[in-house]
């Protein structure tokens, strides 16, 4: 499970911000980024969905994102013991006379049961279309926002303050629902021209 940092929501973001590192030049850095949490090869689970999400933009469309979102599945049978009643006639000899009852016991049997990991990476491209002007909005923000299965929901935020777009990703698991915010902003973190939650995966 290594999507360890989990953020409550709250009114914070800049302590939520993380800048994408840009990644090496190819053709499209988009589809040729690796395709799971470990890269290429790295990672045994088989793909369970593949799909690009955007373009989304912020409400004065001056920063743009978009991008692709993989989730591969990895199944696995985990054991554990299960308690089940169970009733029993027992007899004993009292004063001569033997004397019978029904007891309700409990037992336990080792049992298996199949466990569904999914596991998920977000590659994301944000463009900068005004990187001049006014200070508070001279950046770009992406903020994502994931809601796990196990009910949990947490942020990561990207930014680009220049004129070359920015390439960035980041991995995580058990995402029930991952949406992106698009919005523009100073380089501390999102000040206005807020785009609506846009849907990057939602899990079957």
């Amino acid at each position: 499970m290594r999507f360890a940092t989990r953020i409550l929501v709250g009114t914070g973001a800049a302590a939520l911000l993380a800048l994408g590192a840009p990644v090496a030049a190819s053709a499209d850095p988009i589809e040729n980024a690796a395709t799971g949490p470990g890269g290429a090869g790295g990672h045994s689970a088989s793909p369970y969905f593949s799909g690009h999400w955007g373009p989304y933009a912020s409400a004065n469309h001056k920063a743009v994102a978009a991008g692709k979102v993989t989730v591969t599945k990895e199944s696995k049978k985990q054991g554990y013991w299960k308690k089940y009643p169970k009733v029993v006639k027992k007899c004993w000899w009292k004063d001569g006379h033997k004397k019978c009852a029904w007891i309700k016991t409990w037992h336990k049997k080792w049992v298996g049961k199949w466990v569904h990991e999914y596991d998920y990476t977000v590659h994301g491209k944000l463009t900068n279309h005004k990187w001049w002007g006014h200070p508070k909005y001279r950046c770009s923000w992406a903020t994502f926002k994931v809601h796990g299965f196990d009910g949990s929901t947490s942020f990561k935020s990207f930014k680009n303050c220049g004129k070359p777009a920015k390439f960035y990703s980041f991995s995580g698991e058990g995402a029930q629902e991952i949406s992106v915010k698009v919005s523009r902003g100073d380089h501390g973190g999102p000040r206005g021209y807020f785009g609506g939650w846009e849907s990057v995966y939602s899990h079957a």
